[in-house]
């Protein structure tokens, strides 16, 4: 087992900075799109066979020092009762919103095992096949909050906003659905066999800081307390999430994930003895050979007095990135962090 990943994670020294990339098992792949052209994404996302096969693929073609389970942060809304679509070109969509008391108390509080069995079989299959770690992960409750509020993506986030500002008894029931169903998802995840989990905090950048600390923070502090009693990495990622870092690193999370719009050497000052992951711009990956090898040399330099490294974009591949160009980033990032 390559347990590079696991060092960085927990502090440790390693030969090398280990990288893997968020959405790296994908649409940019061509054997992802054989896959995915014979099934629906939903349809996918619930076949552990062929989760299995996508997951695995950026690990032997581009070799990866770490795995993500390959799923959705929204099979969970589905799981809780809401009804999930995927449309192409507009991605999530709830039919149904829960914008209002009564619907939010629909929301059931699923048992993982059973509604969401095919993730935990997907996981078990993995780690019979992978010779690196396995990260589980699940949406953080503010970011699956406002799919379920404004009915799929949103730019301003109108009704997600309007409902803290109006009805914040409404929408802190709703996270706390949310938090409590996302406790047992990551729980299970874990029994199951995943060596790290990682919350995706997707839309937590569209929150000031002071409104993060009140109506995102706390839910993403309870699942962490609650997976305490695994003893693997956390990873939280709050996307766009510069503002928030002083709060993010009281997240409880052993790594704190960081996006390209923040110099990596001052996030790692105000972190102080956590480790980072992150954090290259996604269309940096577009360079040219000696421009990306410069780029990923400085980052590489300036996270060098990281508590621990995950090299990782800052924020998913685009689906449009050449595969070579994914690859040669891997490559690079090896040959110029061994020690």
């Amino acid at each position: 087992m390559n347990d590079t990943f696991l060092k960085a994670c927990r502090g440790e020294k390693t030969d090398y900075t280990p990288i893997w990339m968020m959405r790296q098992a994908g649409r940019y792949l061509p054997e992802y799109q054989k896959v995915r052209g014979n099934v629906t994404f939903l349809e996918l996302c619930k076949s552990p066979e062929l989760c299995v096969e996508v997951t695995l693929q950026p690990i032997d073609i581009l070799n990866m020092d770490a795995a993500i389970l390959f799923s959705d942060i929204l099979i969970l809304m589905e799981a809780m009762g809401a009804t999930l679509e995927f449309h192409e070109g507009r991605g999530p969509v709830f039919p149904k919103t829960y914008r209002n008391r009564q619907e939010i108390e629909k929301l059931i509080l699923p048992d993982p095992d059973e509604a969401t069995g095919f993730v935990m079989e997907t996981i078990r299959l993995l780690r019979g096949e992978l010779k690196v770690p396995l990260i589980g992960f699940a949406g953080a409750p503010f970011t699956c909050a406002t799919y379920l509020i404004e009915g799929g993506s949103s730019k301003v986030f109108w009704e997600t906003k309007k409902m803290m500002f109006t009805r914040p008894d409404d929408f802190h029931l709703l996270m706390e659905k949310i938090t409590d169903a996302t406790v047992l998802y990551l729980q299970a995840q874990a029994r199951a066999g995943a060596q790290a989990l990682q919350i995706f905090d997707s839309w937590a950048g569209i929150l000031a800081p002071c409104d993060f600390a009140v109506f995102a923070l706390p839910y993403v502090q309870k699942i962490i307390q609650e997976l305490q009693q695994f003893d693997i990495p956390i990873i939280y990622f709050a996307n766009n999430g510069a503002t928030l870092l002083d709060l993010s690193v009281s997240s409880g999370a052993d790594v704190i994930g960081l996006d390209w719009r923040i110099n990596i050497g001052d996030a790692i000052r105000r972190v102080g003895r956590k480790a980072v992951q992150g954090n290259i711009d996604p269309f940096a990956l577009l360079l040219p050979k000696q421009e990306l090898k410069a780029r990923i040399a400085r980052l590489l330099d300036d996270a060098k007095n990281a508590h621990g490294h995950i090299f990782n974009l800052g924020h998913g591949i685009h689906q449009f990135t050449p595969p070579e160009q994914a690859k040669l980033a891997v490559d690079l990032v090896h040959e110029l962090s061994s020690r």
